[in-house]
């Protein structure tokens, strides 16, 4: 552990997480000794759990002490997790981790610091691959800690032993929290007992988990680059081919979700929903968090939020509205692309909605039938049709923007007031 291991973060603003054990100390002296030469303006941030009482309360004082001698600005954030995790329905482990990175979020956002540096090692590499092995994760799960959004992870070439000995090199004071050998707790666990055997049945298995983790990184990011040429973004949703190679439709549903906004975990009961539209008819759908849902269109699985607007009727006459990201209109004025129809064959009662059940239509050059059946032989999926404006009188539908008149209001040789229904989509 020396100056070279910090060139990357010249020039930098870098806030060091410190909970006051040897590992975060270590880090933040590595940090201060070398801040003047590197250009680098340090700080530090340290979180308060609320779960150890007393000696919680003692590592803050001792943090604060540290880094007024220092002279390095100290921000503290402070919570009830154990509150938290009530709430949430979270482990206390999993709540702490939440709570930590959301202030890792809050320094960042505040513009605060470039990036903020957690002491994360080479151990703690090896003990959360073998935690999520356990837990049945991904390929993406393997890749385990790394640096992202900001959060830099400057220790992980280092091990426990490496940086142990650091600090007592430095003579560096240091508070142990009791927690950690608490086996009760799964990564406790891990760390005291699991990992500790399986070193001593086969030599070198740290080394080897983490090497296994950055080989799995590596494939995690080929087979995502697929699933992200994969989907195609239309109508406010993601359309995903349904004959992808299981790996690569799996990824590639998880990203569109993720960019329709889904903020909450997802999980293999999702996935094999999803899956299960490939067994099934056009227009079936699959509920997924968030209030996203997928429905089989043809060949594809579409992910979309379904609006929550309503519309609200307004009678048939001249002038124009936007819907769902299209501009609608009716004008007596020639539009090229637009329905024309009989302005006078429209009775007084018209109404512009959208569909509803039970409504029917006799399609220009076509036979009655219910507006449903019509769409669906149009091949407009279900979530389109649903939302599209339509002119009628009770059930009786005379149009349906964007798509066909009635027969019962077809321009004629005794036409003498033409009506235009045109629909353009918003730039």
């Amino acid at each position: 552990m020396d100056f070279a291991e910090l060139q990357c973060y010249r020039g930098m603003r870098v806030c060091v997480a410190v909970s006051g054990g040897v590992d975060s100390v270590s880090l933040l002296h590595l940090f201060y000794v070398n801040a003047e030469k590197l250009d680098i303006t340090l700080s530090a941030l340290t979180c308060e759990h609320g779960i150890r009482g007393e000696e919680s309360l003692r590592d803050l004082r001792f943090v604060e002490e540290l880094c007024g001698k220092w002279r390095i600005p100290l921000t503290v954030f402070r919570a009830d997790i154990p509150a938290r995790a009530k709430r949430s329905g979270r482990g206390l482990e999993d709540e702490g981790r939440q709570f930590r990175y959301s202030c890792f979020r809050e320094i960042l956002k505040a513009d605060k610091a470039d990036a903020v540096a957690t002491a994360h090692h080479k151990d703690d590499f090896a003990e959360t691959v073998l935690f999520r092995l356990a837990r049945g994760t991904s390929l993406a799960g393997l890749s385990a800690i790394r640096e992202e959004n900001g959060v830099i992870r400057p220790l992980l070439f280092a091990t426990r032993a490496e940086i142990e000995a650091y600090a007592e090199r430095n003579q560096l004071p240091f508070v142990t929290d009791t927690s950690n050998a608490d086996t009760r707790f799964a990564r406790n666990a891990i760390r005291k007992t699991a990992l500790p055997a399986l070193e001593n049945a086969v030599r070198g298995a740290s080394e080897h988990l983490v090497e296994f983790a950055l080989r799995a990184r590596e494939d995690d990011a080929y087979l995502q680059s697929l699933a992200a040429q994969a989907i195609k973004a239309e109508d406010g949703g993601y359309r995903v081919p349904l004959d992808l190679p299981a790996p690569v439709f799996s990824r590639a549903c998880l990203r569109a979700m993720r960019e329709l906004g889904c903020t909450k975990d997802y999980t293999c009961t999702n996935v094999r929903e999803i899956e299960k539209l490939k067994a099934l008819q056009s227009g079936r759908e699959a509920c997924l968090p968030d209030g996203l849902k997928a429905v089989r269109e043809g060949d594809c699985a579409y992910f979309y939020l379904p609006s929550s607007k309503e519309f609200e009727p307004v009678p048939f006459q001249t002038g124009s509205f936007v819907w769902e990201g299209a501009e609608y209109a009716v004008s007596y004025e020639r539009k090229e692309g637009a329905l024309r129809a009989d302005g006078n064959a429209f009775p007084a009662e018209c109404q512009i909605r959208t569909r509803r059940e039970g409504d029917v239509f006799t399609p220009f050059g076509g036979g009655r039938q219910s507006l449903k059946e019509y769409l669906t032989k149009k091949k407009i999926p279900a979530r389109v049709g649903k939302k599209l404006p339509v002119v009628a009188c009770g059930r009786e539908v005379f149009a349906v923007f964007g798509v066909e008149i009635s027969e019962r209001v077809k321009v004629t040789n005794d036409t003498d007031q033409v009506v235009y229904l045109s629909d353009t989509k918003e730039n």
